[in-house]
């Protein structure tokens, strides 16, 4: 790919009017497809931020859910012990992942690890052993989703999970869909905002790093960035599911706003270079990224407010990947 340094960009591409653009908010989801959980600060390590997709629900298949084919998942809400987002924490036995849903009792997963393993667990390409969270979190689990499910965790000591080659040889995940890190900016959203009939909020596109201060879809074209000294290359757009037609809040699904981003936001759009995508037909919003520093800056923290160093920027989309 061709790219620029951050003196041969535009302001515009950098951060809008020769400001720098800062981290507006910071989401991390440790549930797959449940709701997330918005903090001042979280720790990043070499698969994203910490407890970011730790925990999947599985079918009776040990199939992973998602909100594409179980859209009560969004209506999970999820809760951690502040403490859990500082370096150096260690869960104690009265640490616990906290469940809720309407009609639901209170389910108190507990941090530390489970004994029971599950095998054959599978997310998308990726199948092997996770840790299983137990009989009482299956049992709640299925009664909400009405069929038979169970929680598991990323067994991180025997278990790796790679990101697409193609993209990002090298770095890993645990059950987020693609590569560790999504950024959007607040820009972006309210571009897109502008085009639809009713706005929808930020959590229907469910990034982890919420950008303040650029201009729309500037990130489009963030080939490196730095925030708090680490170091993050641009992999590719995010290409969207069908998740963003899902209301957030009651789990009713409709056409938008992918059927009005159809109009602007896809690769064709966009004029990208969209050949060797396996994404056909999608539209696209927000930047996945990597973390060149996962080895030397284990478990560094990214804290709201910090400044984004853009770094290099693409020169043009027929540059972006897809």
């Amino acid at each position: 790919m061709a790219e620029v340094d951050k003196d041969g960009g535009s302001a515009a591409a950098a951060g809008g009017g020769g400001k720098a653009p800062t981290v507006k908010s910071i989401f991390v989801y440790p549930i797959k497809s449940c709701r997330g959980i918005s903090v001042s600060q979280a720790l990043l390590c070499s698969t994203g931020f910490v407890w970011d997709r730790q925990w999947v629900v599985v079918n009776s298949k040990g199939r992973g859910c998602t909100q594409r084919v179980e859209p009560k998942l969004a209506l999970i809400q999820v809760e951690l012990p502040i403490e859990a987002f500082s370096q150096g924490w260690v869960p104690k036995n009265t640490s616990y992942l906290v469940v809720r849903a309407p009609g639901m009792a209170e389910l108190m997963v507990p941090l530390t690890k489970p004994s029971l393993q599950s095998d054959g667990v599978s997310v998308w390409e990726w199948s092997g052993t996770a840790l299983d969270e137990g009989d009482k979190a299956a049992k709640w689990f299925t009664d909400f989703l009405g069929k038979p499910s169970r929680l598991v965790r990323f067994n991180e000591d025997s278990e790796t999970r790679p990101v697409d080659p193609l993209y990002a040889p090298g770095f890993n995940v645990k059950f987020t869909d693609a590569f560790p890190v999504h950024l959007i900016s607040q820009a972006s959203l309210d571009a897109v905002n502008e085009q639809l009939k009713e706005p929808v909020n930020i959590n229907r596109f469910r990034p982890n790093i919420f950008v303040d201060g650029c201009e729309p879809f500037a990130e489009d074209l963030w080939k490196q960035i730095k925030i708090n000294e680490l170091t993050f290359q641009g992999v590719m757009l995010c290409p969207r599911c069908k998740v963003p037609t899902i209301n957030q809040e009651d789990a009713m699904q409709g056409s938008e706003p992918t059927e009005t981003m159809m109009k602007f936001r896809s690769a064709k759009a966009l004029e990208v270079n969209a050949t060797k995508t396996k994404y056909k037909g999608r539209v696209y919003l927000g930047q996945m990224l990597v973390c060149e520093d996962k080895d030397s800056s284990w478990r560094k923290v990214i804290n709201v407010g910090d400044i984004i160093h853009v770094e290099k920027i693409l020169p043009s989309y027929a540059d972006v990947a897809v």
